[in-house]
């Protein structure tokens, strides 16, 4: 098992995560209180580079370009449905939603407000050619030390 390319892509996406997120919080409104938004969403790039990444190192520079891309939708997926659910949670305490289905339908709706939001140059291009490099260099290491 290549635990140095799991290492790395862990660390590589988590460091992606983190520095997107940088860039994503001046795109809330003035007071928002985002908790442990960043903190949450450098967990989901260390998942991310060890479970999609990092197993994946050593098949090829080629297949680093798609792990590494892989890794960063999976990255984004995660951390935008967990924080859109963390956001229905906040709203169902405070009885905002009439039943169940309304709050879990919110959830969805949210994760595409959210998706909408990040939707700019700066976060999109950091984010492919963060995925793309944390691929390769997560191959590089990947086939050095295994």
């Amino acid at each position: 098992m290549p635990t140095m390319g799991r290492l790395i892509g862990a660390i590589l996406f988590g460091a992606l995560a983190w520095y997107t997120t940088t860039l994503i919080v001046p795109l809330f409104p003035e007071g928002t209180n985002l908790g442990l938004f960043q903190e949450v969403n450098t967990f989901f790039g260390l998942v991310a580079g060890w479970t999609v990444a990092g197993p994946r190192a050593g098949t090829g520079y080629v297949a680093s370009f798609s792990y590494g891309l892989t890794a960063l939708v999976s990255m984004v997926v995660m951390a935008l449905f967990f924080n859109s659910f963390v956001v229905m949670i906040e709203r169902s305490l405070r009885k905002r939603y009439d039943g169940a289905g309304e709050a879990v339908t919110d959830v969805f709706a949210l994760f595409m407000e959210h998706g909408l939001m990040i939707l700019t140059p700066e976060i999109i291009t950091t984010l492919l050619v963060g995925g793309v490099v944390g691929g390769l260099v997560t191959e590089v290491f990947g086939r050095r030390f295994t």
